[in-house]
């Protein structure tokens, strides 16, 4: 069967359980083609496809009729369109004919049509009618307000008509449902057709005695669902069969959602599956993990490797911690290691990393990929479901799991939604390079509340949702004083804190991540780290240590540095046996084979460096390929007179903050050179900040670091170490759940009124 039906008032109205319920129904049933019949331009009904709560139509006939295309790629039903292209006189010829009769063009897209508010007195005055026969043309008024010009013969019905004759359809096969008058000419076609509840009079007046009419009497989606059951489009058993058992409840009342296990899995020697705290230098899962260190209870779901053809049985609970963490649970969901391999370190690496860093041109987008990352969140969706436990608050982490709010939506819309953006959000004209950009968005919106680090990243966002869906700023607010403004690259004096797109508000905040400074504490008072700290001491007397700790990674700078430091030590010869740079370079995984070129010509820059300029007892670049242990990282902090820290792009950068700290509880006066392209520059302030993207700015900041005059040294990380204390992962966790839990905007909305403010 073919469902054509009208968007306002129509499909997107009614009470949420009956919407929820016809578009499982047609999600269920693939033999129910779906068109969307709209009065909105193609243009307006876009952000339509980009809700992942919406069954995707097969077909759009938009423009009154005047616009039929096909529902997956957007292009004309051929030579259905160009049947009604060639009865259009044209825009200007219209516009031209009626400039004497004072009627207000409507300010949405328009095509094969012309728009016009105007009173029932000027549509009835018969020189309107004549310039339309003239013209070619068909007037139709709807709502007492709405004028459009069609092109003659053309109207919903029409269309509707011809493309049941394309796709060879009988009569009986059809429903057309909708709500006013620029309905009626598919409600009384020959199909079957529904008044849903709340339509207007006129229209139900018109079709009163239209036998293939019902008048519904629920509203939207609720009529539609009549329609079904009186005209037995799904057999004797009706809508009743269709419905889908409801996810059953968890118990927790918060559900951590975040790719990785809170802990490492390795195969031990007997081949059994083993746990361990992880070894990875992932600092967001410490912190995270941190936030249940006072017995919060909860669940972290997250994935865990699976082939199916294991003895042991597949856990799907596992304790994390039983001493640290008593009332925390994983739920593992079972992906295989090519999932895992296509997901992550494949599709997520090639595709979104490089775009959300604004290195767009690195990336590479493949459909079959995006498949299989949409099977692995809806696979995080439908675990969540069963943990969250009524009304539970649900905090997902990273674009990762982009997709898993709209899939989540539709399984427990009683949930409340956060979602936290760790990485990096580009502009709207980096970001809209992604093919899937409106299935992003339109999931991300669903959202209760969508976290960033900086307010910079969250203008970013509402205008990239911008050209996706019309969004109404809700409120906004001043970034200072918590935030730089205009001091850095990333700065702003003014952001967007919720919006509303027309079916929710969506509430936004910016929350840089904060430091768990126990920890740093107490690797710092761990007796080996401190006999570390006291031999790096007397091996570093009278050498000025700088230090870089990132991963490889083309977005972290490393190789502008290097260049950068060479050029330190060519320009000031006097610093030659008194500066060293010590480099601690996290590898990527042997699979993320995008880094090599990097690593090869990362290893090629320090040879030549230390080649050039190496001496009998003194080398100028330590460079250490390898992850070390945290422990070992803080002692290199401690020690560092300079910590250097260059991304071309980052979200925030912990390990700015993991600096400052260590520096901050021994009392130094180490100074911090970041990257005003860094999350991290628009919060620290007392950093030098460096742009990475200008080598000699590159050059001659850390130089100034190197010679910057104690005392002013010991200032600017007081600063710094009081925004980083005060800010700690504790205050971070809490600010940002208390702005979950505020209570939602509650907005009117007039009835048949779309987002545009266009009937349809």
């Amino acid at each position: 069967m073919l469902l054509a039906t009208d968007l306002d008032g129509t499909f997107l109205a009614g009470d949420p359980e009956d919407r929820l319920s016809l578009y499982q129904t047609i999600a269920a049933h693939p033999e129910i083609k779906l068109a969307y019949v709209t009065g909105r331009s193609l243009e307006a009904v876009l952000p339509l496809l980009a809700d992942p709560t919406l069954p995707h139509p097969d077909y759009i006939i938009a423009d009154v009729g005047a616009t039929m295309v096909h529902g997956d790629s957007l292009q004309p039903i051929q030579p259905l369109q160009n049947a009604v292209d060639a009865l259009w006189p044209g825009e200007s010829q219209v516009a031209s004919a009626v400039e004497g009769f004072n009627l207000e063009r409507q300010d949405v897209p328009q095509v094969r049509r012309c728009s016009y508010f105007c009173t029932p007195e000027q549509a009835a005055a018969p020189e309107l009618q004549a310039i339309a026969d003239s013209l070619g043309c068909d007037l139709l008024y709807s709502a007492a307000r709405y004028l459009d010009f069609l092109p003659k013969g053309v109207n919903k019905g029409s269309s509707l008509e011809a493309l049941a004759a394309w796709l060879e359809l009988d009569d009986d096969q059809v429903l057309a449902a909708g709500d006013t008058l620029n309905d009626l000419s598919m409600l009384t076609s020959k199909f079957h057709g529904v008044c849903v509840g709340k339509s207007e009079l006129t229209l139900l007046n018109a079709t009163q005695h239209h036998s293939r009419t019902l008048h519904a009497q629920r509203s939207g989606c609720g009529g539609i669902l009549e329609a079904f059951a009186h005209f037995g489009f799904l057999g004797e058993h009706g809508i009743a069969a269709e419905k889908r058992q409801a996810a059953q409840p968890g118990k927790s009342e918060m559900v951590m959602v975040y790719h990785r296990l809170p802990y490492e899995e390795y195969r031990g020697n007997d081949g059994k599956l083993q746990r361990r705290r992880p070894t990875s230098p992932n600092g967001i899962i410490p912190t995270l993990l941190s936030f249940f260190g006072d017995g919060r209870p909860g669940s972290w779901v997250a994935w865990a490797i699976h082939e199916g053809d294991e003895e042991e049985p597949f856990e799907t609970h596992t304790t994390v911690d039983a001493e640290r963490y008593p009332k925390l649970k994983a739920a593992r969901v079972a992906l295989t290691k090519e999932e895992v391999d296509i997901f992550y370190k494949r599709f997520s690496k090639e595709a979104f990393w490089p775009t959300l860093h604004t290195f767009w041109e690195r990336a590479t987008f493949r459909e079959d990929d995006w498949q299989v990352f949409l099977k692995v969140n809806r696979s995080f969706a439908e675990r969540t479901a069963l943990e969250a436990a009524e009304g539970a608050t649900v905090w997902l982490h990273d674009y990762n799991l982009w997709m898993v709010p709209g899939y989540l939506r539709e399984l427990r819309p009683d949930l409340k939604i956060a979602f936290f953006h760790h990485t990096y959000f580009p502009s709207a004209d980096v970001f809209n390079v992604l093919p899937w950009r409106r299935q992003i968005i339109g999931s991300l919106l669903q959202c209760d509340y969508i976290g960033f680090h900086i307010p910079r990243q969250v203008e970013n966002f509402v205008d990239v949702a911008r050209g996706v869906t019309p969004l109404q700023t809700v409120s906004r607010q001043n970034c200072a004083p918590r935030f730089i403004t205009y001091g850095c690259a990333v700065g702003l004096e003014r952001m967007t804190t919720a919006v509303d797109t027309g079916s929710r508000v969506v509430k936004l905040g910016a929350h840089p991540v904060g430091l768990d400074i126990d920890r740093v504490r107490s690797a710092l008072d761990n007796p080996k780290i401190r006999d570390m700290m006291a031999r790096l001491r007397e091996e570093l007397v009278g050498i000025k240590l700088i230090l870089s700790v990132e991963r490889l990674d083309y977005t972290k700078g490393i190789l502008e540095k290097l260049n950068a430091y060479e050029r330190l030590l060519e320009e000031n010869p006097e610093l030659l046996g008194k500066v060293t740079l010590v480099t601690v370079c996290v590898p990527a995984a042997k699979e993320m084979t995008i880094y090599d070129e990097l690593q090869s010509q990362i290893e090629q820059a320090v040879g030549r460096i230390n080649g050039r300029f190496a001496r009998i007892g003194w080398t100028p670049l330590q460079f250490f390929f390898r992850s070390l242990p945290f422990e070992e990282v803080s002692a290199w902090y401690a020690m560092a007179d300079v910590m250097w820290i260059t991304p071309l792009r980052d979200g925030l950068n912990l390990v700015a903050k993991e600096f400052v700290a260590a520096q901050g509880l021994l009392g130094g006066s180490g100074v911090l050179v970041l990257s005003e392209f860094a999350g991290a520059a628009a919060e620290l302030k007392g950093a030098l900040l460096t742009n990475p993207h200008d080598p000699a700015d590159l050059t001659s900041t850390c130089y100034w670091a190197l010679n910057l005059p104690k005392d002013e040294a010991q200032a600017r990380l007081r600063e710094l170490f009081d925004i980083v204390s005060y800010n700690d992962i504790r205050r971070w966790g809490d600010e940002f759940l208390s702005a979950v839990a505020e209570a939602p905007f509650e907005l009117e909305k007039p009835e048949n009124v779309s987002a545009i403010g266009l009937a349809s």
